[in-house]
């Protein structure tokens, strides 16, 4: 069982690496990297690689550990019980199966998808230490214990926006995914626009590279933003020559699916009046 990108996805040859020895080891992969680098459909495209069923979680800032395990409604039980219910007599009626125990029931190896831990608040990681490791966890409620009948792979996203408790940490293999190289990230576009004309990509992905070299910029524009905002230069038919003609320090065509706060439109605006003032 071996991972090595798909028709869809460009996989670097370290991060090859990184999946197939988290698979080997049978440890969870924990990946950071900017927003829009491709973490999220990295987990969809091992699943799709090696064809397996994937579940995934998505993690809210008010998601807790427990929540991926079960969560016992004792709420409606007492309100079933008020009423006279026949229901309540099994307790679990009133349990709900979460993403954890989905991937431990199955039957078959599948891909488990613990996508944004960061948004989480800082005990959560440690709450899944012993559930990951053993891959098993106790219903309090039934008395049952569940076990995975197949261990899941188990790829866990972060944006890197909050450090991560050590404890974790040593419980996985991480990789972090740089952003693309202008070669790759012609690779990557040329997966998703096959037809796209040589001079228009060459021309767009220099104008983006520029734009996320610009000091002073609040959010540089992402991946998955630079794919929206190309097949917005497709779909509106732009003529080559116009990127050509734009200068670094102006708003790009379409600057929209780019540039996604006043500040950076501000910071845009106050460098081509300084290059106006240069000429």
């Amino acid at each position: 069982m071996e991972f090595s990108g798909t028709k869809n996805y460009i996989s670097t040859s370290d991060l090859t690496v990184a999946v197939n020895a988290a698979i080997s080891i049978e440890k969870p992969l924990l990946v950071k990297g900017e927003p829009g680098t491709g973490k999220t459909e990295l987990a969809r495209q091992i699943a799709k690689s090696l064809d397996l069923s994937i579940i995934e979680w998505n993690i809210k800032s008010t998601t807790k550990a427990q929540q991926g395990l079960y969560e016992y409604d004792a709420i409606s039980r007492l309100r079933d019980s008020q009423l006279g219910d026949n229901k309540i007599e099994n307790v679990n009626n009133y349990i709900k199966k979460g993403k954890i125990w989905s991937s431990f029931e199955t039957n078959e190896k599948s891909v488990l998808l613990i996508d944004e831990i960061d948004k989480a608040d800082i005990e959560f990681p440690n709450d899944l230490l012993q559930e990951l490791d053993k891959m098993e966890f106790y219903v309090y409620e039934t008395g049952q214990l569940v076990k995975a009948n197949k261990r899941p792979i188990v790829i866990i996203t972060s944006n890197n926006e909050k450090e991560l408790p050590e404890a974790f940490l040593r419980r996985c293999f991480f990789h972090y995914i740089q952003f693309p190289s202008i070669e790759t990230l012609k690779k990557i576009v040329e997966v998703h626009f096959p037809s796209i004309k040589k001079k228009l990509l060459d021309l767009a992905l220099n104008r983006f590279f520029e734009i996320r070299e610009i000091p002073g910029l609040k959010k540089k524009p992402s991946t998955s933003e630079a794919l929206d905002w190309i097949k917005l230069l497709l779909v509106e038919d732009i003529n080559p020559e116009d990127l050509k003609k734009d200068c670094k320090d102006i708003l790009p065509k379409l600057h929209g699916a780019l540039i996604k706060n006043e500040q950076d439109i501000h910071l845009f605006e106050q460098l081509a009046f300084i290059s106006r003032g240069d000429r």
